[in-house]
């Protein structure tokens, strides 16, 4: 299983966890991403976790991905709005310095995080996607062929065009080649 995170947001990261398959499936598939995605220092236990989170954070990222992608006025764009405000209302995990023993210092958390607060960082991520006027002027989706993901363009000139350079972006110049190839030999 490939993740990503060439987003530019954590919140944009999670909607790319339902292309093209379902990612966050399992609760191991979950803690990976969890990790991966910088919501938890490297090495926290997540051993707690169990599959109400993977039902929690898929329904997250359905209110997300509604909310990002189209504009207000709906039912339930409503309800998706009203329920990421709930979600990034709880508390986020909290993060303590501790000395390694080679005097390093490395974040850890208080206490192993539960599911509303991570659910937090992430509707938090999405309310300043959100209300933020600059970065949602540099939202984009892929113009890749049937990806749909989303990702902030912040490039020189804003003239990103793909997700990912290496996989649409990639797969597009391919096509391009062989299209050429094929006008060429005809």
């Amino acid at each position: 299983m490939v993740l990503r995170f060439d987003a530019g947001r954590v919140c944009l990261d999670l909607l790319a966890t339902s292309h093209p398959g379902e990612r966050l499936g399992s609760v191991g598939a979950l803690c990976v991403w969890i990790e991966e995605a910088g919501l938890v220092p490297a090495g926290t236990g997540l051993a707690h976790a169990d599959e109400s989170w993977v039902a929690r954070f898929q329904e997250v990222r359905r209110d997300i991905g509604q909310l990002v992608r189209r504009g207000g006025g709906s039912v339930s764009y409503g309800r998706a709005l009203a329920r990421v405000n709930e979600v990034a209302r709880g508390a986020p995990p909290v993060p303590c310095a501790v000395r390694r023993g080679d005097g390093m210092l490395v974040r850890e958390l208080v206490a192993p995080p539960g599911p509303a607060a991570l659910l937090a960082l992430l509707a938090r991520d999405a309310v300043e996607l959100l209300t933020d006027p600059v970065a949602r002027a540099a939202l984009r989706e892929c113009e890749g062929d049937n990806c749909p993901l989303l990702y902030l363009d912040t490039s020189r000139g804003r003239r990103r065009r793909w997700c990912s350079s290496e996989v649409c972006g990639n797969r597009e110049r391919v096509a391009r080649h062989r299209r050429r190839a094929a006008l060429t030999r005809a």
